[in-house]
């Protein structure tokens, strides 16, 4: 289990969070970007066995959150030079994301998966 967790001492306690809030409560503790950053990814995984794999170039702002088990996530786009502002997040268990390139109509996108056993490839050229 991975947690990222930047807020201060004693701001939200855990034995109030549950799968009803754990999602508001995580967008409230988004960091905001610092002036002069070039990229930023931003990871939360709550949950066992969860795995990503995150390839970014130099102008990519990713949020990924895995709420569930045996999740998997694989975003590259490393080869490409065009910016992207993505949004992932998957609440469920044993859900595969395969996202490789980013064009046009993916630089913004905002992916939500919340279910179990599914499988999303998406492939931009």
């Amino acid at each position: 289990m991975v947690v990222a967790y930047f807020a201060s001492s004693q701001q939200i306690y855990f034995e109030n969070v549950n799968s009803n809030n754990a999602l508001a409560i995580i967008t409230q503790l988004q960091p905001t970007p610092q002036e002069g950053t070039s990229s930023e990814s931003i990871n939360y995984q709550y949950g066992n066995h969860n795995f990503s794999e995150i390839y970014t170039n130099s102008k990519t702002d990713l949020s990924t959150i895995q709420i569930g088990d045996y999740n998997y996530l694989n975003f590259n786009n490393m080869f490409d030079k065009k910016s992207a502002d993505p949004t992932i997040t998957t609440q469920g268990n044993n859900n595969i994301i395969d996202i490789t390139g980013s064009n046009s109509i993916s630089e913004k996108i905002q992916l939500h998966v919340k279910g179990d056993n599914m499988t999303i490839f998406m492939r931009n050229y």
